[in-house]
């Protein structure tokens, strides 16, 4: 099992120049809770969170030396069969609107968006970018 060090380390290569990665502290207060848990291995892990039937992906993340070998997808679907053994029924997710690939993973894998933050994401240049929530049944 990853540490929340090397969480925070593969979460910093995967989000490169998308904005703030989560700090080591911040996973480790994440994987504190009962109702989160972490799926995946050392080339790619999501963390989801399941309360009162609902599963919410915190975050998932790709060592970007491995990227485009459907490793995103495979740590997705383990998520979403993780968050159904607790009990979940539908999950939820947020995604930056311009981040492609990401928002083509979650199409193509039966999520549909139902709403918009507009401005949500601040990137490095100071640029701000929607946040578009996702959902999908998991029965």
């Amino acid at each position: 099992m990853m540490t929340p060090d090397q969480l925070a380390r593969l979460h910093a290569r995967a989000f490169a120049g998308q904005g703030r990665a989560w700090s080591a502290p911040e996973f480790a207060d994440l994987l504190a809770s009962a109702h989160v848990f972490r799926v995946g291995d050392t080339s790619s892990f999501a963390l989801g969170r399941v309360i009162a039937g609902e599963s919410e992906l915190l975050t998932i993340a790709t060592d970007p030396d491995q990227q485009r070998r459907g490793l995103g997808r495979t740590s997705l679907r383990a998520y979403e069969a993780a968050a159904k053994d607790r009990g979940a029924e539908i999950s939820f997710l947020e995604v930056a609107r311009d981040n492609n690939a990401a928002l083509a993973l979650y199409l193509a894998e039966g999520y549909a968006e139902i709403a918009c933050r507009k401005g949500y994401y601040t990137r490095q240049d100071g640029h701000q970018v929607d946040a578009l929530i996702l959902q999908k049944l998991l029965l």
